[in-house]
């Protein structure tokens, strides 16, 4: 039996983001962070209702400042504590896990697509999804993009306006484009 479009994205496969039930799940996440991004913070909370049913998963006292935007918000796990700032990005074609206490400074953008290296592939829609994982206690300087298939492990630093391209053990910062480990 031919596996949907969806179910090859979950396997970690290449898959055609151009589906109508990709397109369904696109359009169920844009409803939620509408209501995110235009409710009175008072009425929003820490997170808008919608986008906190949409999410995989949100630990206790979590907090998502708006204006905040991802692909599809299933894929996003946050542990207790979590905070992203104004203007994240997250786009979650794969599992995005972010561990307890992590502080997510503003316009901080987290791409887990790849699209294909072949041109008519990728006018064909063919991407493929790359989880991120990122451990407890890291803080993520503001501006700061974090590429597809890389750990950031518990404890660490990313500097501001970095571009993680490889995972980054614990208690490490890193800074610059590439990030690199700064010098002690």
């Amino acid at each position: 039996m031919a596996q949907s479009e969806r179910e090859k994205m979950a396997a970690g496969a290449w898959y055609n983001c151009v589906d109508p039930e990709l397109d369904a799940f696109r359009l169920a996440a844009a409803n939620a962070i509408f209501e995110h991004n235009t409710l009175l913070p008072a009425a929003r909370g820490d997170i808008a209702p919608m986008l906190r049913e949409l999410l995989g998963s949100v630990g206790e006292g979590c907090r998502i400042e708006a204006p905040f935007h991802c692909a599809y918000g299933f894929n996003i796990h946050l542990g207790a504590g979590v905070f992203l700032n104004a203007g994240c990005t997250i786009l979650d074609t794969a599992p995005v896990r972010i561990g307890a206490g992590t502080m997510l400074g503003p316009n901080v953008q987290i791409y887990c697509p790849e699209h294909h290296k072949d041109p008519v592939l990728r006018r064909a829609g063919l991407e493929i999804g790359r989880p991120i994982i990122i451990g407890r206690n890291v803080w993520i300087g503001g501006g700061a993009i974090l590429l597809g298939g890389i750990e950031i492990d518990d404890d660490a630093i990313v500097g501001a306006g970095s571009v993680v391209t490889k995972s980054v053990p614990a208690g490490a910062t890193v800074v610059g484009n590439p990030a690199q480990p700064l010098a002690r």
